[in-house]
């Protein structure tokens, strides 16, 4: 009798546990903006933001805790009326231009983009005037004085 009892405890606190986790990730799960145009401007800002722990998903991919919590602060600005502008100027003060798939132009982003082609381009420049020098190289051939010299130098080193 005693061991119907414990095998019934343990079942009815297995079914407490479940219910506990469904009831954890009913809650959990994405509240979707009651206005269709409202989520359709929150979906299109997160496919613009990268999640800042998967780097190579936005957060509309991401299943991170992160990419949930920058969905709902994204979701809040908008409802509390800010503009797309202002939500990616948000985003990138706290988060930095990492986070922006389109980061901004700014100095530092060009010289990213224009430092490594400038190096190749100064390398074949100076590539072709290096060769340019090669081949106007002079004629190093011994005038007939110089040959007898070189000859007597020799002879008196025998």
């Amino acid at each position: 009798m005693m061991r119907d009892a414990n095998r019934y405890g343990r079942i009815g606190a297995i079914c407490l546990l479940i219910a506990w986790l469904s009831i954890g990730t009913a809650l959990a799960a994405p509240v979707a903006e009651p206005d269709p145009a409202r989520e359709a401007r929150a979906h299109r800002l997160f496919t613009e933001v990268r999640c800042v722990q998967c780097q190579s998903e936005s957060i509309a991919d991401s299943d991170a805790d992160i990419a949930g919590d920058m969905r709902r602060e994204i979701r809040a600005d908008i409802a509390a009326g800010k503009t797309d502008g202002q939500i990616r100027q948000e985003l990138f003060d706290h988060y930095g231009d990492y986070v922006l798939f389109r980061p901004r132009l700014s100095l530092g982003n060009v010289a990213l983009w224009l430092i490594p082609p400038l190096i190749v381009l100064i390398g074949a420049i100076f590539l072709v005037f290096s060769n340019k020098n090669r081949s106007k190289s002079k004629d190093y051939d011994l005038t007939d004085e110089e040959e007898k010299k070189l000859k007597a130098l020799l002879k008196k080193r025998d």
